[in-house]
């Protein structure tokens, strides 16, 4: 058990805690937990009563971001992350979406199509698919051990109609699951970023070698999920120029415009929220959020981890609405109450991130014990 500190560690007139609306939602403060990959659904991708019990106990964040979650079985990269495109997987979300909003929380599912960033093994021999035929640098964990990236097999325009319906698909599913809404994952150096990407994206159809091309089916998925479940109901994730996964934007003056134009053909929606992963005082972070025009979550914790300091120091700057917190969320599952409180955080256990049980995933305790 932590104890509490002294009392006059209150905290709750702080920015943070302040209450905030985002799309249809009234949220408690102003910092959601940020998706987390954890690797623990069960058999099929199926989330768990396992699962359910991780989010339930952390229902406190206001809004939950899940982690990421496959809208097809191609889109799969990683071992033991859930999906959100079969009847049992539809159910196993349900499991979780009641358990959060028991304890009076949200959560909206990560839609994650990793592209090439991927592997046969990971899901039951599928191939990779990715916007041109360049292999991911590096490796992915596989049941036997590290292996190089698959080499993907390059979309065709023909298809690309029928990755926007995967996403919408996976959206409508999320809802019949009872989730309260989507995040389109366009960050991270996964398919809709790779699209993004001059590095990774050397197509010479509509969805390339321009600017307004490469932003073409990131505006074109985020649209059609919006018209499907209630652009109120949905959130995007972004990380300009963030280098990750060898998708490279590089070219300041391309980024630039890349991110104009997806910014510039979804600002008209009213989508719940932009969420950005970047240095929050770059000029290219703060003109996207000039011309999203609506709430905007910034996660720069990919640097260092987040403390309550630097949610208020971002809001009180005023550079953006919300602040997504990533691992304090991990082993303190009451972290708003400590925050709130001034309470000590439980330290983390990496060995736990990925993989296995409740060891390190339900066991943390909260200050109460």
């Amino acid at each position: 058990m932590t104890e509490k500190t002294d009392a006059t560690q209150d905290r709750s007139e702080l920015k943070a805690f302040e209450p905030v609306r985002v799309g249809r939602w009234d949220l408690p403060q102003r910092f959601v937990m940020a998706p987390l990959t954890r690797n623990r659904a069960g058999e099929g991708g199926v989330p768990t009563e396992l699962n359910a019990t991780y989010y339930a106990q952390r229902a406190g964040a206001g809004l939950i971001v899940s982690e990421g979650t496959q809208p097809s079985a191609v889109g799969q990269g990683y071992l033991g992350t859930p999906g959100l495109h079969s009847p049992e997987q539809v159910a196993g979300w349900r499991l979780v979406a009641d358990a959060v909003h028991a304890e009076g929380g949200r959560i909206v599912a990560q839609l994650m199509h990793v592209g090439r960033i991927a592997h046969p093994d990971n899901k039951g021999g599928l191939e990779t698919v990715a916007p041109s035929p360049i292999p991911a640098p590096g490796e992915i964990v596989t049941a036997t051990g590290s292996q190089p990236h698959a080499e993907p097999r390059a979309l065709g325009t023909d298809e690309l109609p029928g990755i926007v319906e995967e996403f919408v698909t996976a959206a409508r599913n999320a809802v019949e699951a009872g989730l309260d809404g989507v995040e389109v994952h366009a960050a991270n150096g996964y398919l809709l970023h790779q699209f993004l990407g001059q590095s990774s994206n050397t197509r010479t159809d509509p969805y390339g070698g321009s600017p307004e091309n490469r932003a073409r089916l990131v505006v074109e998925v985020t649209r059609a999920v919006a018209e499907a479940i209630g652009a109120d109901r949905v959130g995007i994730r972004i990380s300009p120029a963030h280098g990750i996964q060898g998708v490279l934007e590089d070219d300041e003056a391309e980024t630039r415009a890349t991110y104009e134009a997806l910014v510039e053909g979804i600002a008209d929606l009213g989508l719940a929220y932009l969420s950005v992963l970047a240095d929050p005082r770059a000029d290219l972070v703060r003109d996207l959020r000039k011309r999203f025009g609506g709430p905007v979550v910034l996660n720069s914790g990919f640097v260092e981890v987040t403390t309550l300091d630097d949610v208020e120091q971002v809001l009180v700057e005023d550079l953006a609405d919300l602040v997504a917190v990533g691992r304090p969320f991990l082993a303190n599952p009451d972290l708003v109450e400590r925050w709130r409180t001034g309470a000590a955080l439980n330290e983390p256990d990496p060995a736990t991130f990925y993989g296995g049980g409740a060891e390190g995933y339900t066991d943390y305790p909260t200050v109460q014990g």
